[in-house]
């Protein structure tokens, strides 16, 4: 990255963040957007009705996100997941899901910066997101390690049914929901173990508020809700009838996503797991970190 191209994106990025600040001020002021009527009129799934859902093809392209690769297996992005505009991936992102302008462009611009793209102009294919500790890393919620499973689309279903078997509260019809207890305590589990099996471990601070921040987005826009995320993250399905539990008027902002992943980040403990992790460790072959 050139010294000019620096100084551009520390004063986007102060921009974003500033707009980000009225966006969440706003928030609190606004009206909240009318139930069955979250996702915005003219774009796929308003009013509940999601675009034909297609499992991926096997020379299609998907990424470690359940998020990205839905829109792509209902059509909303390129069902190839291949030659995807950032700007594309910021717009239905944002609509989809009802993340802010600010949380959305951050996002998109930060992956265009680390596959060195312009985020205006080039496009990408979603496995490309998966450039290790880029985005991606170590301790996942939802997949293996990169060392045991270098195709970070493959989900590991393992992870995925004992997270929906941790929801450990109800909402107020009675629904099985995941919180923030539940996703501290798997996310502990999964840095303990992940560090005594895997001789190839990294987990640098960065990642680890992204893993949070990924988590948290289970319980803002899913609502933590486990039929909701049964579809979500075993098939990479937007249910029929749908729509984002985030109805703020301005969408997700970074500062309100990035509150809950530290809550998230802050009841994390590693230690709980030291036995699991030891005997992890033993059935591997390795001696723990």
């Amino acid at each position: 990255m050139g010294f000019f191209s620096g100084v551009s994106n520390f004063f986007s990025d102060a921009g974003t963040m500033s707009w980000d600040v009225i966006l969440t001020l706003f928030n609190l002021v606004g009206r909240k957007r009318p139930i069955d009527d979250v996702t915005p009129e003219g774009h796929p799934g308003y009013g509940g009705h999601w675009p034909e859902f297609r499992p991926p093809q096997e020379t299609d392209s998907r990424c470690s996100c359940p998020g990205l690769n839905a829109l792509a297996n209902h059509g909303i992005i390129s069902r190839s997941g291949r030659d995807i505009s950032f700007v594309e991936l910021d717009r239905h992102v944002q609509a989809t899901y009802n993340i802010s302008s600010t949380l959305s462009s951050f996002v998109a611009h930060y992956a265009a910066r680390m596959l060195d793209r312009n985020f205006s102009k080039d496009t990408l294919n979603l496995e490309e997101l998966d450039r290790h500790n880029g985005i991606e890393h170590d301790a996942s919620l939802l997949r293996l390690d990169a060392a045991f499973q270098p195709n970070q689309s493959t989900k590991h279903v393992p992870y995925i049914e004992e997270l929906l078997a941790a929801a450990s509260s109800k909402d107020k019809d009675g629904n099985d929901v995941i919180i923030v207890k539940d996703l501290s305590r798997l996310l502990g589990k999964r840095r303990a173990v992940s560090r005594a099996v895997n001789k190839e471990f990294t987990l640098k601070r960065f990642h680890k508020l992204f893993g949070c921040a990924n988590a948290s987005l289970l319980l803002s826009t899913m609502g933590g809700r486990v039929d909701d995320l049964h579809h979500f993250l075993l098939h990479e399905q937007l249910p029929q009838g749908w729509e984002s539990r985030v109805r703020q008027p301005y969408g997700l902002t970074l500062i309100n996503f990035n509150k809950l992943a530290l809550k998230i980040e802050f009841g994390v403990r590693e230690k709980d797991w030291a036995q699991v992790a030891q005997e992890a460790a033993e059935q591997h072959g390795t001696t723990p970190v």
